[in-house]
């Protein structure tokens, strides 16, 4: 296959697909005339790595499952301990998210958003505080 006929069946974009070849996460091999030629594994890898990538993983973290697949005397515990590092990660993007929110919840809730100048929105993110503790700043300015 070709790198247009491999790009359509893994739904990556070629450039993507050319990216994971210099980095080293896939080697197709080359025709006399330089041209990419991919195998159905090769096809496969890139099947994997999207998937992969579309859950979140890095790079680093691609390369090291890939390594794992292709190990058939690898351990499940080394690649379970991979996954669970990355739900940890995960989890506490999150608790962040879930952070940021709750601030900016407060900030929004706090706002009269009337003709006077004050903002507690402004005044929150005039700060420079780090979500948690942008609450007690809101509380201040708005109470």
């Amino acid at each position: 296959m070709n790198i247009k006929d491999v790009a359509e069946r893994s739904g990556l974009p070629a450039k993507t697909i050319r990216y994971y070849e210099d980095i080293g996460l896939i080697r197709p091999l080359r025709s006399a005339n330089g041209y990419r030629s991919f195998r159905e594994s090769d096809l496969h890898k890139l099947a994997f790595l999207a998937r992969a990538r579309s859950l979140g993983f890095s790079i680093e973290d691609c390369r090291t499952l890939l390594a794992l697949y292709e190990d058939r005397s690898r351990a499940s515990s080394d690649v379970k301990a991979v996954a669970e590092a990355h739900l940890h990660k995960i989890a506490e993007k999150i608790a962040e998210l879930r952070a940021m929110e709750a601030t900016l919840s407060h900030l929004v809730q706090s706002c009269a958003g009337d003709g006077r100048p004050d903002c507690p929105i402004l005044a929150g993110l005039g700060d420079g505080a780090k979500p948690q503790a942008g609450l007690a700043v809101a509380a201040e300015c708005c109470s």
